[in-house]
């Protein structure tokens, strides 16, 4: 049995500390202080948490030693202990339900399992916590304790040498965040472009963000004729983490500005949930049920379901859309140290009166057209309608030496079903609306990825010191298949008065054969490594590699044998603060060609990071800086010529390069505080001259709240500001001459406040856009911009079993 000592002065993030099985003393007091303790009523103030940490600060205020082996705390939370007790009645509330018992002996504190009767025998149960860090859902924080993401090794945010934003389950529940726009509207150092009612995109770092992880799985976006992951519910999820930079390391091909981990909720050891109803303005509504537990006698089989309604209205005319969301997971002890893992989710997205593209940016003059935030210029029969169906299994085994063995599958399908129409085509005349048609387009299809990793990590003996390492394989094949309808024939286009629209028109006639289609099947293969090097006490190294494959037969891609390295580096150089550096690479296949027919290089991306790492107050608050180079080479640029087969020809250059810097906080301030702030500064340059301009140089964001005690015991209240710098892209103009056009920066205030009746029912407000900002992106390939939503009020009211 692995055993860890658990003093008090100071601990590192406990379930880190756990999960990588090291020993550190964390209490020292007198046997006779100990002793008497036991018999003495002590005032424990204990938020609901892991058993892990919660066991930690229990000892640390009974003046006890915890011995403790891992596994047993693995995925088991802890319910909040606040008040007087005796220390053994105290312990018993905290592991109520946990199915672990206490006991203390000499002034030490140790935990077992508890003997579960069954018909057969006597058994133990073991709960794993999947090896993706800890859970953020009951811990109130919002920081995380370990994550995953980077290295495949669990580490906390200080021990990662790399920058790592995190929305936890807590952060995401007090302002209502719940869809991943809004999540990434909170995110530092992300910013979100909307190009019309159902899709966005996200950059980081001056690099469109296409690289998503369920799990860790990668899963690359192709947001073509959908909007792909980013209509994604959050109900289903315990925490986002978005690791910035390059992270070929794991995910193979993409870009370097990001990857967003879209981390799943796990069963529950104790039946718990919750139900919630909500509504907002412009009459939108929302419900939510969310039920886990064990679902038998002796807990070694659990359960969640998860399932939300929504319909949204919107400040736009003849708008709305209908969302389903359903989710279920089954965890399974197969023994006391293997873990089965089945799940699924099913979303529906159901528009009507869709945009598509947004509001021509310029009127016939020349100048802004300056239309209200309730013009609408898609058709009324206009819909974008899609849905995500997913299916995922885990199978993990925990071995006496240590090491994980684990294999993860994942097969999703984004699909899609539209009929568009948009008038969005021209400039129109001020003096009488003319000078504007209608896009209209048909397109049905979908994409299927099917995913499956396996990987196993442990311990190596090496020099005296043990190091750890992960040895793993990926595939993903991915299969698109649509078929589009976009020759209208007759169709009158020409919709007269621009600033009389009012989507009333009739649906073209499609035809009955589509007007061309596509079927394309991408395949990516991939061998990985990683070490973790403990060269002193406060020294530590990491060392990893990719070797890829990625086919697109259809693209006439075929790269092989692309190698993508990792190297990092911490230093600890005080008990608080640790520095880093770190080297990561990505690659990305294209399909454009050159004059002579050929096809360009990989993009290849590489990410230098150096920065200084804090964790304050055993891990409740972590700080990061950061220093920052991006680099894409074999970067594709027009020509002027045409390729072998008429397409346009371009040319490979070395070096589109981002400067910059990070800054963040997030965690408790102090008991009831919590806080997430972020400033980053980044610019791209290509041969010296500005790129990636659609994205802010400069960002900020701060969000907090604070629950209050005394006679406002119960009342919780928070707030939190956004801004960005302006923006500013190449737009069509009426002359046919490419001008630039500015987006000025702005500031968005956002508020919320929750009052706790009891333990159970809860009531909730959140107001976004507080001060009713009015501001805009814009899409410049389609020269049309789409405003930000207006001031919205939501209330909910919640409660929990």
């Amino acid at each position: 049995m692995h055993s860890l000592l658990f003093p008090s002065p100071r601990t590192p993030v406990a379930s880190a500390v756990l999960s990588l099985g090291l020993f550190m003393p964390l209490h020292q007091a007198s046997a006779q202080a100990q002793t008497s303790s036991v018999a003495q009523a002590i005032r424990f103030e204990i938020a609901a948490q892991p058993v892990a940490a919660a066991l930690d600060q229990f000892a640390r205020q009974a003046g006890l030693q915890l011995a403790l082996d891992p596994t047993l705390v693995q995925g088991r939370q802890a319910p909040a202990l606040q008040g007087p007790y005796a220390v053994r009645a105290g312990l018993e509330t905290l592991l109520q339900g946990s199915g672990l018992q206490g006991r203390m002996e000499g002034g030490m504190l140790t935990v077992q399992r508890q003997i579960q009767m069954s018909a057969r025998s006597l058994e133990e149960i073991t709960v794993n916590a999947n090896q993706l860090g800890e859970i953020t859902e009951g811990s109130g924080s919002y920081t995380p304790g370990s994550i995953a993401t980077a290295t495949r090794l669990v580490l906390t945010p200080r021990e990662t040498p790399q920058s790592v934003s995190v929305i936890t389950r807590q952060k995401m529940d007090d302002f209502q965040l719940n869809s991943i726009d809004q999540v990434m509207e909170h995110t530092p150092g992300v910013s979100v472009v909307t190009y019309d009612s159902e899709r966005t995109t996200y950059y980081a770092r001056g690099f469109a963000i296409n690289n998503f992880q369920y799990d860790g799985i990668p899963m690359l976006r192709d947001s073509a004729y959908s909007a792909g992951n980013t209509l994604s519910d959050t109900v289903i999820y315990d925490r986002i983490e978005v690791l910035k930079g390059a992270s070929g390391l794991l995910t193979g091909s993409g870009d370097p500005g990001a990857t967003i981990n879209l981390v799943r909720k796990k069963p529950t050891q104790d039946f718990q949930g919750h139900a919630s109803v909500g509504g907002g303005r412009w009459g939108s509504y929302r419900g939510e049920l969310d039920l886990g537990g064990a679902l038998n006698a002796a807990g070694n089989v659990r359960g969640r379901a998860v399932v939300a309604q929504q319909k949204k209205n919107t400040q736009q005319d003849h708008y709305s859309r209908d969302s389903t969301v359903f989710y279920g997971i089954v965890e399974a002890d197969l023994g006391p140290r293997t873990l089965l893992t089945l799940g699924a989710d099913h979303q529906n997205n159901k528009p009507m009166g869709s945009t598509w593209g947004g509001i021509a940016l310029l009127d016939a003059n020349g100048n802004f057209n300056d239309m209200p935030r309730s013009f609408n210029n898609g058709a009324r029969w206009s819909r974008w309608e899609q849905y995500t169906r997913t299916g995922f299994a885990t199978l993990e085994h925990s071995f006496d030496s240590g090491w994980v063995a684990k294999l993860q599958l994942n097969r999703q399908t984004n699909g899609y079903d539209s009929n568009l129409g948009s008038a969005a085509a021209g400039f129109p005349n001020p003096a009488d609306g003319t000078g504007t048609s209608m896009w209209a387009g048909k397109y049905v299809g979908h994409t299927t990825s099917n995913a499956a990793d396996l990987y196993a990590s442990g311990p190596l003996q090496l020099g005296g010191r043990e190091h750890e390492l992960v040895l793993g394989a990926s595939m993903t094949n991915r299969r698109w298949k649509n078929q589009g309808w976009w020759d209208t024939g007759s169709y009158d286009k020409n919709i007269g008065d621009y600033y009389q629209w009012r989507g009333n028109v009739p649906m073209p006639a499609w035809g009955v054969a589509p007007d061309f289609s596509n079927d394309e099947t991408t395949r990516e293969r991939g061998l990985y490594a990683t070490a973790r090097w403990n060269l002193r006490d406060d020294l530590k190294l990491i060392t990893g590699g990719r070797w890829s494959s990625y086919v697109n037969r259809a693209q006439l891609l075929d790269e092989s044998g692309v190698f993508v390295p990792y190297l990092g580096v911490v230093y600890d150089f005080h008990p608080t603060y640790s520095a880093y550096a770190s080297y990561s690479g990505i690659f990305k296949p294209q399909s454009v060609q050159d004059a002579q027919g050929h096809t360009l290089d990989p993009l290849e991306g590489t990410n230098y990071e150096l920065g200084i790492k804090a964790e304050f107050w055993d891990g409740k608050l972590n700080a990061s800086a950061a220093v920052f180079q991006l680099q894409q080479d074999n970067y594709a640029v027009e020509t002027g010529g045409m390729t072998p087969s008429g397409g346009t020809a371009y040319r490979a250059i070395q070096g589109v390069k981002t400067r910059g810097y990070e800054l963040e906080v997030s965690g408790q301030l102090s008991p009831g505080w919590q806080i997430q702030a972020g400033f980053s500064h980044g610019i791209a340059r290509q041969q010296g001259q500005r790129v990636s301009t659609l994205t802010p140089s400069n960002q900020f964001s701060l969000y907090t709240s604070y629950r209050l005690g005394g006679r406002l015991q119960g009342l919780t209240l928070g707030g939190g500001a956004r801004w960005q710098d302006k923006t500013w892209g190449d737009i069509s103009t009426p002359s046919g001459t490419p001008m630039k056009h500015t987006v000025q920066s702005y500031w968005v205030l956002d508020a919320m406040a929750r009052y706790e009746f009891s333990k159970q029912l809860s009531a909730s407000v959140s107001i976004s856009n507080l001060l009713d900002k009015k501001y805009y992106t814009i899409f410049n390939w389609y020269s049309t911009y789409t405003w930000g939503a207006p001031r919205s009020v939501n209330i909910s009211v919640n409660y929990k079993f």
